[in-house]
């Protein structure tokens, strides 16, 4: 988004945290306009003070002598997120939160009673303090609504990259299939082109990951196997894994870590069918990237993707293992001429709705709203 805001003409700065360890490092925009503060990571962990936390200063001396100057603070319940917030009433600079999922019922459970806490001593008044709040979806905001937060809220969903040449690369994928997987993630396992369904997100209990699991114990297909990527999280890889060998299906499985750039495109390109069993998701990226590149998605009802259904361009399900194995039934039977018919109806989902361009306009009308310079824009409910 910072980049994309960037084409659109705003100035953008970023204020954020150095990686704790054993974590990723920070991915930053590759736009040279946007000027990034990478702060220490006790910021991040331990300065509960909002006065003498690193966020408040940094914020305090990028925005001294700006005008028109908006703190837009993405995520809930850390330090710094509560920093910004005392920040933005201290300085009197209009405040927009993006709470990125972090307010649905399952996040709220999560580790609840810590949460419960911070509502009370602090994230409550942060989010009242905001002058907007921001939502990817209608249901997310419905979220909002729920908690008594009364303030008007910017429903604007992700962006998304559109690769130009996804459908052309995709393509010729398919016809090099088995030579691309074998050499650049080692599915040494698979001794002939093999159909994939692939997983690109978080490897994190919320994610439904066990669910696929045992629905693929159900169905276990011929000819297909499942490509798992994304970074562990609390060592639930382990847990995956433990399900695999009691499921006695490791050889449709292969796990190839954390992806980026075009390694990640790659995987997108080689895949037939794209699966995200989630608990909850306030929009999933991942989706929307999938969809772009010409992929059918299955996916849970704890998405606000309804328009996989609408525009026959994947399966929307209940949560949980059942559903799912249905919809793999379902979508593994379908042709492979069906299933590109249903990818390119998804692709143009995404160029209509969720690319970066129509995004960044979204977000640029409600921050010259924010600031009394422009109307009321339409995605404000």
């Amino acid at each position: 988004m910072a980049a994309a805001l960037v084409r659109s003409g705003l100035e953008v700065e970023i204020v954020t945290c150095e990686s704790s360890p054993g974590q990723n490092s920070p991915l930053l925009p590759q736009e040279v306009l946007v000027k990034t503060h990478l702060l220490p990571r006790a910021c991040r962990t331990t300065q509960w003070l909002a006065q003498t936390n690193g966020f408040t200063r940094a914020l305090g001396a990028s925005s001294h002598g700006v005008k028109d100057c908006i703190f837009h603070d993405n995520g809930l319940w850390l330090p710094t997120n509560h920093a910004v917030a005392v920040a933005a009433r201290r300085l009197k600079r209009p405040l927009i939160i993006s709470p990125r999922g972090m307010l649905t019922a399952w996040a709220l459970f999560f580790r609840g009673w810590k949460k419960r806490m911070a509502w009370g001593f602090y994230q409550r008044r942060d989010l009242q303090s905001a002058q907007v709040l921001h939502a990817t979806s209608q249901a997310e905001a419905g979220e909002f609504r729920a908690l008594g937060l009364a303030q008007p809220i910017a429903v604007i969903p992700n962006g998304v990259e559109v690769p130009e040449d996804g459908i052309k690369q995709k393509a010729e994928s398919r016809k090099q299939k088995s030579d691309f997987s074998v050499s650049e993630f080692q599915l040494s396992a698979f001794e002939k082109p093999l159909r994939t369904v692939l997983f690109l997100s978080r490897l994190h209990p919320v994610k439904g990951l066990l669910d696929l699991v045992e629905a693929w114990h159900t169905v276990r297909p011929e000819g297909w196997r499942v490509i798992i990527a994304g970074g562990d999280e609390n060592e639930h890889l382990h847990e995956i894994k433990a399900e695999i060998g009691k499921l006695k299906v490791e050889n449709d499985f292969e796990f190839v870590g954390q992806v980026e750039g075009e390694a990640k495109w790659n995987l997108y390109r080689g895949a037939d069918l794209f699966v995200l069993p989630t608990k909850s998701e306030n929009f999933g990226i991942v989706i929307a990237e999938a969809l772009g590149c010409g992929i059918p998605v299955i996916t849970t009802r704890g998405t606000p993707w309804e328009d996989l259904v609408t525009r026959r361009c994947g399966w929307w399900m209940e949560i949980g293992a059942a559903p799912l194995a249905r919809a793999l039934e379902e979508a593994i039977r379908l042709t492979d001429e069906e299933r590109r018919s249903m990818g390119l109806r998804g692709r143009e989902l995404v160029q209509e709705q969720y690319a970066w361009p129509v995004a960044a306009a979204k977000m640029v009308s409600v921050y010259r709203w924010m600031l009394g310079t422009g109307e009321k824009p339409a995605c404000i409910i």
